[in-house]
């Protein structure tokens, strides 16, 4: 401590300093003076509860919107069923909307337009953010979907189980390997994409580093911890999705 007052009483008096010094500063000011490490890690625990919370609603629309686009895609000829096709003329609409819009766009109207009186902001946050990653997640499910082959769905029919029980069943199963990769990426996507909830107030990581360059006034090693951190877990979610895959290969060549 005494000597990170001695050396930033330099740098304030313009006096000649060492990088190291200059660094050591920085640093110290940047994550250790008044416990600022702890601001980071409250940054990262909202961060990823705002991810869970994103992903759960992502994968849940993602999931409902494929299922109902595929059963309609897949009925036959004559025996067109009319909820389907208003459900699915929705969802079409849904996913034009969200996937031709700008994330940014779609927080800032979330955030200061439909919730402008709410002030739980992470909330408000991952809201949107699932709604964005369930148009993604669904075109991700149905192109799994569709690319199982439909011998698989005339045969579950053919053993007398309904539609439903033949999804559950036999084709998504089939589907989910085929589609854990893309999966894997929409979450990382997603884990990289809730640092913009940062505009619309949320406190995850970004927002902690923000924070801190305020009361410091220098830039660098906030935004560059903030960065560092992320790359760790984005590594950490990688190496974990690299397991779960290989464990699945594995679980087929058995």
């Amino acid at each position: 401590m005494e000597t990170y007052t001695a050396w930033k009483a330099l740098i304030t008096s313009g006096e000649g300093v060492s990088a190291w010094q200059r660094f050591y500063v920085y640093f110290y000011q940047a994550f250790i003076e008044k416990d600022r490490w702890q601001q980071y890690l409250n940054g990262v625990g909202t961060t990823l509860y705002v991810t869970v919370m994103a992903l759960i609603l992502g994968v849940l629309l993602g999931v409902m919107v494929a299922v109902v686009r595929t059963a309609h895609d897949q009925q036959r000829p004559g025996h067109r069923n009319p909820v389907l096709g208003v459900l699915n003329g929705i969802f079409k609409v849904y996913v034009t909307v969200i996937r031709g819009t700008p994330m940014m766009v779609q927080l800032l109207i979330m955030g200061f337009v439909i919730f402008s009186s709410s002030r739980e902001f992470s909330l408000v946050g991952a809201l949107t953010l699932g709604i964005n990653s369930g148009a993604y997640t669904s075109e991700i499910i149905r192109g799994g979907l569709m690319a199982v082959d439909a011998g698989q769905m005339e045969a579950g029919r053919s053993l007398g189980l309904n539609y439903v029980d033949t999804m559950r069943f036999i084709v998504i199963p089939q589907a989910v390997k085929s589609i854990l990769p893309a999966l894997g990426n929409e979450f990382i996507v997603l884990l990289k994409d809730i640092s913009l909830i940062s505009v619309i107030g949320g406190q995850e990581l970004l927002y902690a580093a923000k924070g801190v360059v305020s009361r410091t006034y220098e830039a660098m090693f906030p935004y560059i911890g903030a960065a560092v951190i992320y790359l760790i877990l984005v590594m950490i979610f990688t190496w974990l999705l690299g397991i779960f895959e290989r464990r699945l290969r594995a679980s087929d060549r058995r």
